[in-house]
């Protein structure tokens, strides 16, 4: 707020804390708000009596089960969202099967889609991505819309980012800029904290910082940095557990995804919480079989840095941005990028 970082603690706060803020912005006099809109905060409430012009829906897929029980009741407390009172722009991702559905049945008075897949789909304000090109340094893809085209370059990592863009572009062309205008934007974009956070890369291994805590999120990730590790000539290193006391379910199927995607595979502690790692780990393990395992996940992040071939992509799963790492309950000071550091410049002392 005014050029300040604030933490709020959830990913949608409560509904006080958030009126707090709103009424903050409005005394700022600020013209739009940007929030996201989590499925846990819709169900509690947190967002009611506030009004909101603009939903945008990016995708469903698993997450939240231990607290919705089901896919079901997790879509439902997103689908809420499109049926808020006096919503005026619904703006869908038509390649989610979900999305399409919500496009359908949402009250807002105006629906945009968009679209980086079907081509052929010639919907009145239909947003596409045409010619999607991926590189080691980022995406180039054609922005499409009603009112015009233009070419996108972004230092953005990930073909899911190209979805994340197009949605973007779905709400700034609403608000009256043209694709042009939202290109010169887009050029200047960087990830934020933990997302796809690049580190090293320079006669060092790639070690890139990623909050994907989901076997959705983590294909994503892994699939984006793929790419990178081929223009590199090198292989690509996951390391990555799942937190204690959550959807269990989803953790064979992670361990699934990383052996299926990644050339090496070293399980980890993320935040165990309540629960004994090593379970979790084992868990994990039933989808990765031949997995290395290291509890401790300082040492699993220092060993397999210093490990690795300096053409190597390294990923670090599960925390991203998160400063802490929460052990039977204590949180203690922990940051997967401050350990990433220390790990490349105790290469660079080896080296020299």
């Amino acid at each position: 707020m005014a050029g300040e970082l604030v933490e709020t603690g959830f990913t949608t706060p409560t509904a006080t804390t958030l009126m707090r803020y709103l009424a903050r912005f409005a005394d700022d006099h600020a013209q739009a708000c940007a929030l996201e809109a989590s499925s846990i905060g819709i169900a509690e409430g947190r967002l009611d009596g506030a009004r909101i012009d603009v939903a945008v829906f990016t995708n469903l897929t698993r997450d939240h089960l231990d607290y919705h029980g089901s896919m079901e009741a997790y879509a439902q407390a997103k689908a809420r969202l499109f049926s808020w009172p006096r919503l005026r722009l619904a703006v869908c991702n038509l390649d989610d099967p979900f999305g399409r559905q919500l496009a359908a049945l949402t009250s807002a008075t105006k629906v945009v889609g968009y679209t980086q897949q079907d081509q052929s789909d010639d919907r009145q304000g239909t947003i596409r991505a045409e010619d999607v090109e991926e590189t080691i340094d980022g995406l180039r893809f054609r922005l499409c819309a009603p009112n015009g085209r233009a070419l996108v370059e972004t230092g953005l990592l990930g073909r899911y980012n190209v979805s994340n863009l197009l949605a973007v572009a779905a709400v700034l062309i609403d608000a009256g800029l043209a694709p042009q205008a939202v290109a010169e934007r887009f050029a200047s974009l960087r990830s934020p904290a933990g997302r796809l956070e690049k580190l090293g890369g320079h006669n060092q291994p790639l070690v890139v910082i990623d909050y994907a805590h989901t076997p959705d999120a983590l294909q994503s990730a892994l699939g984006a940095l793929r790419p990178v590790a081929e223009a590199r000539g090198a292989g690509l290193v996951v390391v990555f557990g799942c937190g204690g006391d959550r959807d269990r379910g989803k953790r064979p199927l992670m361990g699934t995804v990383a052996a299926r995607l990644a050339d090496r595979v070293v399980l980890t502690s993320d935040n165990p919480r309540g629960e004994d790692p090593q379970a979790i780990l084992d868990e994990i393990r039933v989808g990765a079989p031949a997995a290395e395992i290291v509890t401790d996940r300082a040492q699993a992040i220092r060993q397999t840095i210093i490990a690795a071939h300096p053409a190597e992509v390294v990923l670090l799963a599960g925390k991203g941005h998160e400063s802490y790492q929460e052990i039977a309950g204590v949180r203690r000071p922990f940051s997967d990028v401050a350990n990433a550091a220390a790990a490349l410049a105790a290469r660079r002392e080896v080296a020299l």
